[in-house]
């Protein structure tokens, strides 16, 4: 990797690391600065201002979620066991006492860059897409049952996900958040 390619690399990674413990109002190229070693003035090289930064960030993290998206459904037949590697994926982040990116940068959306804002969303989407998908092919297979449309239950789940992660955060327990994902995911088995 060379040399610009790994600063724009160790920007992100620091960034993504305060936005996932403090969100994104919560940070600056200043606090980027000291951790990475380098002047703000590097920062604004790669990222000329925080609205790109958030964008890259965000796309970054977006890639990175689909990418183990794709390896769930390569490696997994069984559409629960998708929904399991799925809630666990969350879980790994809690265990890094991380919340997820675009959770956080949903509770600063108002404040958000409307390019930063698509993103988040765009990340949402691509959830529900997702999940939708592994819901319908567990009904055709018998395995899991919709209440609802697969959509409204896809929507369901990501936003119980999400939520269940705020609260395991609050009281410093990843075990509100297992029990959560596991109900929810339970509620759908057939």
């Amino acid at each position: 990797m060379n040399y610009r390619a790994d600063t724009a690399k160790q920007i992100l990674d620091v960034a993504q690391q305060m936005v996932q413990t403090r969100g994104y109002n919560a940070f600056s190229y200043a606090h980027i600065s000291a951790q990475v070693g380098i002047r703000k003035a590097s920062i604004h090289y790669h990222f000329p201002s925080k609205s790109d930064l958030g964008k890259e960030l965000v796309a970054r993290f977006r890639v990175t979620f689909y990418n183990k998206l794709d390896q769930i459904d390569r490696v997994a037949d069984d559409p629960y066991q998708k929904l399991e590697w799925y809630i666990q994926l969350y879980g790994d982040m809690l265990q890094e006492q991380r919340m997820c990116l675009c959770g956080m940068l949903a509770a600063d959306f108002t404040t958000l860059p409307e390019r930063v804002r698509e993103e988040v969303n765009q990340f949402f989407d691509d959830n529900v897409v997702w999940l939708t998908k592994v819901l319908v092919e567990g009904a055709k297979a018998g395995v899991i049952h919709c209440q609802a449309s697969a959509c409204v239950e896809a929507q369901l789940i990501v936003a119980g996900l999400q939520g269940a992660m705020l609260i395991a955060r609050s009281y410093g327990d990843v075990t509100w958040y297992q029990a959560i994902a596991q109900k929810l995911i339970d509620a759908l088995k057939t």
